[in-house]
């Protein structure tokens, strides 16, 4: 299967669940923003969740889509299209070779993912295919897609994949779309929205900001500046500062890492953050509230919530257990495809 791009979209790249292991070597790594999106898209398709996916930011592309496939789009709603027909989200569909298909901008979320049976091919470095702009790695020549590239299919299918694709010949005309009649259920959807309460945890340095430090952090509200980008998300709002102006030995962070500059402007870490940070850690979002923080944009509201860590452990085995049982009915039900698929 391959996809011949016409209009990129203000940022699409390929990404993937990132460069594990090598961050003592000071790699990024990077990966999907928004990793439970990118995860149902490759579920929803039969792939595993290292899958490829296209990630596409606030607007999306318009690309031809030159052989039948079986794909699902997950996260932001772009609504999709092919010619007018809406395509269904959250959900496989079946779309025929010589159909358009196009995005707009986004009216919920920031972030809508593409999963393809089998994945996208991209570079692999370091054991992914993600696309790191600051370093030109991975992806298609480390750069977003343009207007004229022509991305495909890797040829090693899942199982399922595989076996989507073998019971899809059927009968299409030119142009069409044809999706199941599931999705995945609303309530394990995260609502996306211009506010949202973020949870979380005491950072590394959260004893070195007083009592009155901590309570507006968790008070006052934040806004993500237009300086965010896929490595931080740059807050604007009530100045932060430690008890005592010190210097830190910078030290290892990770997604979701608060940081606190000497400017007071808190800094969220993303998926393409540095390694080590060296700046007063104040607080850690959870890994729950990762997906929807991912699907927040420039102008957006946040206010911070602190709870414990067993309340954060608590709330991520319900999730992953949640999870679970989706996987296991999504594989179900992709097991069960077939010419009967159409309605």
């Amino acid at each position: 299967m391959s996809l011949s791009i016409e209009k990129p979209g203000l940022l699409t790249t390929i990404q993937d669940i990132g460069r594990i292991g090598y961050g003592q070597y000071g790699i990024s790594r990077s990966g999907a923003m928004d990793g439970l999106a990118h995860r149902l898209a490759n579920w929803l398709v039969g792939n595993p969740d290292h899958a490829a996916t296209l990630e596409m930011t606030w607007s999306g592309m318009t690309a031809l889509v030159e052989q039948n496939c079986w794909m699902a789009i997950t996260g932001s709603d772009m609504q999709p299209c092919v010619h007018g027909k809406p395509v269904p989200m959250w959900r496989p569909v079946f779309v025929s070779a010589g159909s358009r298909l196009v995005f707009k901008q986004s009216v919920s979320g920031c972030r809508a993912y593409i999963g393809i049976a089998g994945g996208w091919q991209g570079e692999q470095i370091m054991g992914s295919a993600s696309t790191y702009l600051r370093a030109g790695l991975g992806g298609l020549d480390g750069r977003p897609l343009q207007a004229g590239d022509k991305i495909r299919a890797t040829q090693s299918y899942s199982g399922l994949s595989q076996q989507m694709l073998r019971k899809s010949a059927v009968s299409l005309q030119q142009n069409d779309v044809t999706a199941v009649n599931w999705r995945v259920s609303a309530n394990l959807i995260p609502q996306y929205g211009k506010q949202a309460v973020i949870r979380v945890l005491p950072g590394r340095q959260w004893e070195d900001f007083d009592g009155p430090m901590q309570q507006m952090l968790l008070e006052q509200e934040y806004r993500i500046t237009p300086q965010s980008d896929r490595m931080g998300y740059r807050l604007s709002g009530s100045e932060l500062q430690t008890m005592q102006p010190q210097q830190y030995i910078s030290e290892a962070v990770s997604h979701g890492t608060i940081q606190v500059p000497p400017d007071g402007q808190p800094i969220i870490l993303m998926a393409d953050r540095q390694t080590l940070g060296g700046y007063a850690k104040i607080a850690q979002v959870i890994s729950l509230d990762l997906p929807r923080l991912a699907q927040m944009a420039p102008g957006d509201q946040i206010h911070f919530q602190l709870i414990d860590m067993e309340e954060a452990q608590r709330l991520y085995v319900g999730w992953v257990r949640e999870l679970a049982v989706l996987r296991r009915f999504i594989a179900m039900k992709l097991n069960e495809l077939g010419p009967s698929v159409r309605y």
